[in-house]
């Protein structure tokens, strides 16, 4: 009888788990159906000129973006944050892993402007979600703080902003 409890209660945990993989599917599914219908609008791209604020961006990386949620705690993929452990386990098994941002290398964005989109719009077929919450100016601020991530003194571990 006592097993049976603890195979209920596994169980459940699976069960939850089931449930919040198939909530953020939905969210990716209403989101995308409000851009093909135009509730949402598409990102049009990156401005042309706009400059972004480093500083902020890393405020922004490891806060309102939530970036560090999946990247690491300034883009370092073994500093994940404490997470609810609903959330936690979905980021531990997300397929593909993502990407670390301090390899510039292993990277396969070039360009601002398709950075900018993939962060406005998300990226079908992995776990990077559309981002509406973030305005544009704090967008080009995320990109700020990439192009330092990308450069090579960050990749050795130096410090930056």
């Amino acid at each position: 009888m006592e097993g049976e409890g603890l195979m209920r209660s596994g169980g459940c945990k699976r069960e939850r788990q089931a449930w919040f993989r198939r909530g953020l599917a939905l969210l990716w599914l209403m989101v995308a159906a409000g851009w093909s219908i135009g509730i949402v609008p598409a990102a049009q791209g990156s401005p042309a000129g706009a400059v972004g604020d480093a500083a902020r961006g890393r405020n922004l990386f490891n806060g309102k973006g939530v970036c560090f949620y999946c990247h690491g705690l300034d883009a370092h993929p073994d500093q994940l944050p404490q997470l609810a452990q609903d959330t936690a386990s979905y980021v531990a098994h997300l397929d593909p892993k993502p990407p670390h941002l301090r390899e510039p290398l292993g990277l396969k964005m070039t360009g601002d402007k398709e950075r900018f989109r993939l962060i406005r719009e998300g990226h079908v077929g992995t776990g990077m979600l559309p981002d509406a919450n973030l305005s544009d100016q704090e967008i080009h601020d995320l990109l700020a703080y990439l192009a330092i991530l990308r450069s090579p003194a960050a990749s050795k571990g130096e410090s930056h902003p």
